[in-house]
Parts: structure tokens; C-alpha cells; sequence
């Protein structure tokens, strides 16, 4: 009884079936979880350079990190394709196709981890020169790109195995592994940084191996998926049509983070004219801001596989509902969420930090984010079906608006008119102003054009759907 109980937790969750929000949280419960780990896996790198190393370790961590995330771009478009048309086969129950998805997805991930291990150490140094990182951190920066350019292999294949394993309904397989890595990503964190004296490049090393070992784990439970798909070498063989397929859903949704990075990239080139203290405020803001929005990717995440299912089986009505209810739980954990951080916030900059200074800042710019994440709960849920559906364009446009054509001006703008003798290069909060703006228009934007309905011609599979 006991063993059946287990195993079904780790079998593929077919969500085309029960109360649609009972179904949603299920879901969404290891993606949190998970979710959560992966920040503090992110936040633990912080956390201990802040500590052990100092002040400009923790801006040097924290300013690498957007040209990390537009050089990676590739994987998150490979993992959002793969994840919309696996939970599409899946909810159909196309064996033959679910099966060719994976394997191509699994081939193209090691072209894309050869690309990036080659361009990511040639670019990382000219990249942060362009964006005037400070002379005190910039080799930190390139020493701690270079080395996860060089593991990109373990990072871009947890990230592709995993969302396969969303895409088939099993979460819980991917917190579990992720778990793992997080806690040797801590422990190889302190042994490095602490007890070897390795800095920056330290935090890096146990980061691709901690990547590495999660990887390995993904692999090892697709190989054991026999029942619902096959996992050989036939299948492994590049096959174009899913190649394509898995390209032209993903490619939008990985220019959307490219855009997104792009923008980090801009206002972190404006945040580096603030001076260390600033780049490690935002660095601490952007740790705390990684956790307070994980409810809202898992919601997200949840929502794009719960729709691909049930879009997949001619399901519309489901959709509909599940969405409905799905957007009432995370409003409603974003709110909880944004007065715990208003409330405790000072504790959470504490564990960055010593300097008293640098807590005030941190939570003077918190405060100015934390309405906005009631905002961003409605942007995850609705994009994330249409993303289910096959829509990854509207999204994409949405991202567009909100953070090139809204963000970066406003966060400028502001900074220009700000400027004082006090401010040379004006006030800091314009970065945290401008992301505010973004998110709240965005929300409008995206509950525009999901109402407008376009996103329900979009599917791969092509099933009559209930009306």
C-alpha cells in the first residue's frame, strides 16, 4: 500500500481529470518548492561571498548576473517548447510523437550547451566593460561568467529534463533532484568560499557541479519512463519537423527573456553609475525579489501545463474554469506575500549583510516593488496559458512593451530629472520605480489580450474542444 501510494506521487499527473483548482495546486506545490530552492541555491552564492569575501563580492555576483541570464536565453526557449508540446502529446496520448519530442529536445540541448560553453567566456569581459562595471569588481565578474559558461552543460539540462518532466505532470521528481543539488550547492559553497579561500570563482565551481549532479538525476528518471514514452537512441536521432516545432514555440518565449535580459543589462548599466553601495542594494532586492515572486512562476508554470493537457484533449471548458480559479489562488498569495515582506522585510536584508547602511537602502527599494507583485500573480497565470495553448507570441509582444518600450525609458527618464548635487547621477530608485510601472501595465496588457481569446487557435494537437 505503501509502495503504490509513493509511486503514484512520482507517476506522470494527468490533469485533464478532477476539480480543476484542487488539480492547479497539486501541481504547483513541488514547482513552489522547487522554485524556492532554485532562489536559494542563487541566493546562497550571495549570501556567503557577502559574508565571507564582502560588500563588492556580492555586487560582483549580482552585476554578472544579467549578462548570464541573455547568454542562457537559448536553453529557456528549448525548455518552454519542450514543455508546451510534451503536456500537449501527453494530454492526447500520442506516444510516437511525445517520444520524438523528447529526444530531439535532448539533441538540441547539447548543440546549444557547445554554442554557449564556446561564445560565453569570448563575450563575458567586453559585455561587462560596455556596461561600465567598476574597475574593483570587474575581474570577480569575468572569473565567476567564465566558469558557468564553461558548466553550461549541467545548468541547460536540468533546466530542458525537468521542464519535460513538468510538461508529463511530474513536478515532484524535479523538486526532489533539485533539493539535492541545492543542498551540495550550499555545502560546496562553504567549503570552497569558506574553508578554501576561492572568492567569487569559489561560488561559481560549486554551482556547475551542484547543476551537474541535478542533470544527471533528470536523466536517469526519463530513462526510466518505459510506459508512457520511449527514451532511445532512435529517439534521440534530431528529428526536423519536432525540431521545428519545439524552435518556433520556444523561440518567442526565449526572445522574451533575451528582451528582458537586454533591459537588465540597461538599467544595470544605470544602476552601476550609483556606485557599489547601489549595485549591492539591488543585488539583495533582486535576491528577496527572486523568492517573493516564485508563487508566481509556480502558478504560472502550473498553468501552462494544466492548459497543454487540457488543451491537448478537446478540453476547452476545463481550460476556462482551471484559469478562473487558478488567478484567485495566486492574487491571493501575492497579497499575503507582499505584507510579509513589508512587515519582515529588514530581517531578510540582514542575512545579506552587516552594514546598517546598506539594510536601509536594500529596504527602502523593497518597498517600492512590493505592491507590484499582485500585479505580476495575474501576468504568470494568464501568459502561462496562453503559453499552454501554444500562444508564446502574445506573451513575447506583452514582455516587448512592458520592459524596452516602458521600463528602460521610465527608469532614464526619471534618473535625468532627478539629478542633483546630492544625485549627480540621480536617484536610485528610478530603476525600482520604472519596474513597478512595467509590471502593473503589463497586468493590464496581458488580461487585455487573453479576454480578446486569440490564444485558443493556437494549438499543436488539433482536438474539437468542448464547447
Amino acid at each position: 500500500m505503501a509502495t503504490t501510494r509513493l509511486s503514484s506521487l512520482f507517476a506522470p499527473q494527468d490533469m485533464t481529470q478532477g476539480q480543476p483548482w484542487k488539480r492547479i495546486v497539486e501541481f504547483s506545490i513541488p514547482l513552489l518548492i522547487g522554485n524556492v530552492a532554485q532562489q536559494f541555491y542563487n541566493t546562497a552564492d550571495s549570501i556567503i561571498v557577502g559574508r565571507f569575501v564582502g560588500d563588492n563580492a556580492l555586487a560582483a555576483v549580482g552585476s554578472a548576473a544579467p549578462i548570464l541570464n541573455l547568454l542562457l536565453v537559448l536553453f529557456v526557449g528549448i525548455s518552454v517548447g519542450a514543455g508546451i508540446m510534451v503536456s500537449q502529446y501527453f494530454g492526447a496520448r500520442d506516444r510516437a510523437n511525445l517520444s520524438h519530442t523528447v529526444g530531439s529536445c535532448v539533441t538540441l540541448t547539447a548543440i546549444a550547451s557547445g554554442a554557449i560553453m564556446l561564445i560565453g567566456p569570448l563575450t563575458s569581459r567586453p559585455l561587462l566593460q560596455m556596461l561600465n562595471t567598476p574597475e574593483s569588481i570587474i575581474d570577480w565578474c569575468t572569473d565567476y561568467l567564465n566558469i558557468l559558461f564553461l558548466g553550461a552543460a549541467g545548468f541547460s539540462y536540468y533546466n530542458i529534463l525537468s521542464g519535460i518532466l513538468r510538461g508529463l505532470g511530474d513536478s515532484l521528481s524535479a523538486l526532489i533532484y533539485l533539493l539535492v543539488a541545492t543542498a551540495l550547492n550550499v555545502a560546496l559553497d562553504i567549503v570552497f568560499v569558506a574553508n578554501f579561500n576561492m572568492g567569487v570563482p569559489g561560488v561559481a565551481l560549486a554551482t556547475i557541479m551542484a547543476q551537474a549532479i541535478s542533470a544527471v538525476l533528470c536523466w536517469r528518471r526519463l530513462q526510466s519512463m518505459h510506459d508512457v514514452f520511449d527514451f532511445n537512441w532512435s529517439t534521440l536521432k534530431l528529428s526536423r519537423e519536432h525540431s521545428l516545432t519545439v524552435i518556433k514555440l520556444g523561440l518567442p518565449s526565449g526572445i522574451t527573456q533575451a528582451i528582458f535580459s537586454l533591459a537588465m543589462i540597461a538599467v544595470q548599466s544605470l544602476t552601476n553609475t550609483f556606485g557599489e553601495m547601489v549595485i549591492a542594494a539591488n543585488v539583495i532586492v533582486m535576491r528577496v525579489d527572486g523568492f517573493a515572486m516564485m508563487p508566481n512562476f509556480s502558478f504560472g508554470s502550473a498553468m501552462t501545463t494544466y492548459a497543454g493537457q487540457n488543451i491537448g484533449a478537446g478540453r476547452m471548458d476545463r481550460v476556462e474554469e482551471g484559469t478562473r480559479e487558478g488567478v484567485k489562488i495566486a492574487v491571493g498569495t501575492a497579497v499575503v506575500l507582499t505584507a510579509l515582506i513589508l512587515l519582515f522585510g529588514h530581517h531578510l536584508m540582514n542575512i545579506f549583510t552587516n552594514t546598517p547602511e546598506l539594510v536601509n537602502l536594500s529596504m527602502r527599494m523593497m518597498r517600492i516593488l512590493a505592491v507590484g507583485y499582485v500585479a505580476m500573480a495575474v501576468t504568470q497565470c494568464l501568459s502561462g496559458v496562453m503559453r499552454g495553448a501554444g500562444d508564446t507570441m502574445t506573451p513575447m509582444w506583452i514582455s516587448l512593451i512592458s520592459t524596452v518600450l516602458l521600463r528602460v525609458p521610465i527608469a532614464y527618464g526619471i534618473a535625468y530629472f532627478t539629478r542633483s548635487e546630492l544625485y549627480p547621477t540621480g536617484r536610485p530608485e528610478s530603476t525600482f520605480i520604472s519596474l513597478l510601472v512595467s509590471w502593473t501595465l503589463g497586468a493590464v496588457i496581458t488580461a487585455l489580450l487573453y479576454r480578446k481569446g486569440d490564444w485558443r487557435s493556437k494549438a499543436v494537437v488539433q482536438k474539437q474542444t468542448a464547447a
